[in-house]
């Protein structure tokens, strides 16, 4: 069986809540990510909405809220929160987002803020130290502003952002060569990566998928076919993803070992592991090296990816109208139909009574949803309050556990939201 690498090298006591596995998120809909996501694309459909922020409610506000716990750097249950809690911003939050172990803000003037864990270099700021409730500045080159975050998830202790000429740039852990600069290193300031004109991207556990100038290329890990070039060879350079030649890609989604593609036509693609169904072909347990497609709705407005080892994964789509068609792992009922039985195809899931989503996002085993009044809701596992009521019991059915937000991400055991204009 695969193991994550994170919890197998650093024994995390956390891996024990998910047997055999566990990492991160973030998408179809929103992060990954945890991913989710991880989303810079146009529109998918006529009136889709952005997967990170709703643009009635761009957020103004200097503050952002997390809860959860962040894990990594060999340690767990980092600054446990159970309920949304404040976090301080020096200037207006547009956008949000998340990996494993840090939280980023993306300001009104360009500039990344982190805080969590820096052991890898993850904060961006030149150091290694962990910094929970005081955030740091991501030390990018001077003249370098940033335009936007992938949040539906990053990588394992890996920061990634793109600025206002369509350029990357990465920081934080690359030991399997994520961000595609040749290297196994840590990086403890952003550094720009060979990819240009990004339009999306999408990162989680140890790979990450990049689609510019009309070419959809991966990085990093490929233990279980993540980098879907047809082999499970690891890459520290750019490969490309078979059969998008030619193709459209508008969203990139990503999670532990599998990967997503939502084209400009509304075809979804989805590739790597497939232990609780992930890939949503109707098949339990046969891993994919090349993209397979996935029957959904031609109406989808985000997806998202979730989880964070190889016992959770799950993906939901976000459809007009507010519904949700959802597969995967539901051990904790992350899908949100009631149930805790995976489900290898697209199940839909219908929201609590006048309730209408507009954006969502996934962890490990737990998921969220964002109304179109910006009440925020979740459901799923909650060992580390990533749920976010004040407790650690799992919730079958969504629970509204915060107002007035107009912009998030998930990844693992972690949440960030944005406030809404005020």
């Amino acid at each position: 069986m695969t193991t994550y690498r994170g919890c197998a090298r650093h024994r995390q006591p956390s891996c024990r809540a998910f047997p055999a596995s566990r990492w991160a998120r973030p998408a179809l809909i929103v992060s990954s990510a945890s991913l989710t996501l991880a989303l810079l694309s146009a529109p998918v459909a006529a009136g889709a909405r952005p997967a990170a922020t709703s643009p009635e409610r761009s957020a103004v506000a200097s503050s952002a809220s997390h809860w959860g716990s962040f894990f990594g750097n060999g340690t767990a249950d980092n600054d446990r929160l159970l309920s949304p809690t404040p976090i301080s911003l020096p200037a207006a939050v547009t956008e949000v987002a998340s990996s494993n172990s840090t939280q980023y803000a993306l300001l009104a003037n360009g500039a990344v803020y982190a805080w969590g864990l820096g052991g890898d270099g993850q904060l961006g700021d030149g150091g290694t130290a962990d910094s929970f409730t005081t955030p740091v500045e991501v030390d990018f080159p001077t003249g370098v502003k940033i335009a936007s975050l992938p949040t539906d998830a990053m990588p394992f202790n890996t920061g990634l952002a793109v600025d206002e000429s369509g350029h990357v740039w990465g920081w934080g852990d690359d030991s399997s060569g994520q961000l595609c600069l040749g290297t196994h290193q840590q990086y403890l300031k952003p550094v720009e990566l060979p990819l240009a004109h990004v339009t999306a991207l999408a990162g989680a556990g140890d790979h990450a998928l990049y689609f510019a100038d009309g070419t959809l290329e991966a990085c990093g890990g490929n233990g279980d076919g993540d980098l879907g070039d047809g082999s499970l060879a690891p890459s520290m350079t750019p490969v490309p993803v078979s059969g998008f030649t030619g193709r459209h890609v508008r969203v990139l989604v990503a999670s532990y070992h599998d990967s997503g593609a939502l084209l400009a036509d509304g075809q979804y693609f989805d590739w790597g592991y497939d232990g609780q169904g992930q890939l949503g072909n109707g098949t339990t347990g046969t891993d994919s090296d090349l993209p397979v497609s996935v029957h959904i709705p031609l109406s989808v407005s985000q997806v998202v990816e979730g989880g964070s080892f190889t016992g959770n994964g799950q993906t939901l789509v976000l459809l007009s109208g507010g519904t949700i068609d959802a597969w995967g792992a539901n051990q904790s009922g992350q899908l949100g139909n009631g149930a805790t039985v995976g489900e290898p195809s697209p199940v839909v899931v219908t929201p609590p009574p006048g309730v209408t989503y507009e954006l969502l996002a996934s962890g490990a085993t737990t998921s969220y949803g964002l109304t179109t009044t910006g009440d925020l809701y979740s459901w799923g596992g909650s060992t580390d309050g990533q749920v976010g009521n004040g407790g650690t019991r799992t919730e079958l059915s969504p629970v509204m556990v915060e107002s007035g937000v107009s912009t998030l991400s998930s990844t693992a055991l972690d949440v960030v939201t944005g406030p809404a204009s005020t």
